[in-house]
């Protein structure tokens, strides 16, 4: 099988990850940036997501990337403006939650000379910064509901008004969002616009947990541990047995960002050639609420409690999935077999 791997900055090709044609594209920064940089992955569930990337990266539209935290969406979005006709232009990136609420504004859209106390001169946004580029919001759940009407009105004009000013300035730029906010539970509670979200979720990218990327927790470790031994200077050729069934057994709440900083620091734990499950430090592995509801007695995902997870989302089977903590490939084997026996069973397949 083909390894792929896709990476958010110049994309060129790196040394086969293992001996059977597994690559990495990574950008031209060694080390740990190299690492952090880099998209790898062989699951069928990643094979979608670089196939949803190749396919949307040409398309002028607005591009709504899901998942939860440390899946790696900033690097989705890189790789689709790398691939985009807006490449040569700017990836301006902004962190919606980390921006102060007093400043939200002034940092999007900047402002004129004499727009406050303390504006002594003009100011470019972030936005404007864009022009002719990439614009990532991430988080895109946590803007002020306040801000939200005036980010509708340039994804609808492609104008913004600084801070102050009275004309109004055109931006051309891609615009690309982000979040593991549950958007149609937040516009259902009143705190996201329903015509932003529409505005926004033109194309959509969910990016797969971990857990759900059958092959790639290992696949993922060893290029993470060669870009360790390179920067740090080790001396570590690998996982031991026990080191890998370890990786394999872990949930990784943390997802990617969780593995990256285990297995730096297992390589510098290690005292011989080979990293040990000591080595990683992971917690014993327990049961969590989310395994209990939906294993049955033998292992098996309880068919009931799949069927009750999806009556409560509204038939949706994406929410359904995360809701229960599992891969949505495992949903669908369960539902094909209610099938059998419910054929008349409809559930939507939607994010």
């Amino acid at each position: 099988m083909r390894h792929t791997a896709y990476e958010g900055f110049a994309a060129r090709p790196a040394e086969s990850v293992f001996g059977n044609g597994a690559q990495a594209h990574t950008g031209g920064a060694g080390g740990r940036a190299a690492a952090d940089r880099v998209m790898v992955g062989q699951s069928p569930a990643m094979l979608r997501t670089f196939e949803l990337i190749r396919r949307f990266a040409p398309v002028d539209a607005p591009v709504l990337i899901t998942g939860e935290t440390g899946t790696g969406k900033e690097l989705a979005a890189r790789a689709i403006h790398d691939r985009s006709n807006a490449c040569d232009g700017r990836f301006v990136a902004i962190n919606c939650a980390a921006l102060p609420a007093s400043l939200i504004a002034s940092e999007l859209f900047g402002y004129e000379k004499g727009a406050f106390t303390g504006a002594a001169a003009r100011r470019v946004g972030l936005i404007e910064m864009a022009d002719g580029g990439s614009l990532f919001l991430d988080e895109i759940g946590d803007l002020p509901l306040e801000l939200q009407g005036h980010l509708l009105r340039f994804l609808q004009e492609g104008q913004i008004f600084r801070l102050g000013g009275r004309e109004p300035v055109s931006v051309r730029t891609r615009v690309i969002a982000a979040t593991h906010v549950d958007l149609h539970r937040a516009i259902e509670d009143g705190r996201f616009r329903e015509d932003l979200f529409y505005r926004l979720n033109v194309l959509q990218i969910e990016m797969p947990p971990l857990r759900a990327r059958d092959g790639d927790i290992e696949l993922l470790a060893m290029v993470v541990l060669r870009s360790a031994v390179r920067e740090l200077g080790l001396a570590i050729d690998g996982f031991s047995p026990e080191a890998l069934a370890a990786l394999r057994r872990h949930g990784w709440p943390g997802n990617v960002r969780e593995l990256v900083s285990t297995v730096r620091r297992a390589a510098v734990m290690a005292s011989g050639r080979l990293i040990e499950a000591a080595d990683l430090a992971l917690p014993a592995p327990r049961e969590t609420a989310r395994q209990r509801v939906a294993t049955g007695p033998h292992g098996a995902i309880d068919r009931e409690a799949v069927l009750a997870a999806l009556a409560r989302c509204g038939q949706n089977r994406a929410r359904a999935a995360r809701e229960l903590g599992i891969a949505r490939v495992t949903l669908y084997r369960v539902l094909q077999r209610a099938a059998t026996t419910d054929p008349t069973r409809e559930t939507i397949d939607e994010d």
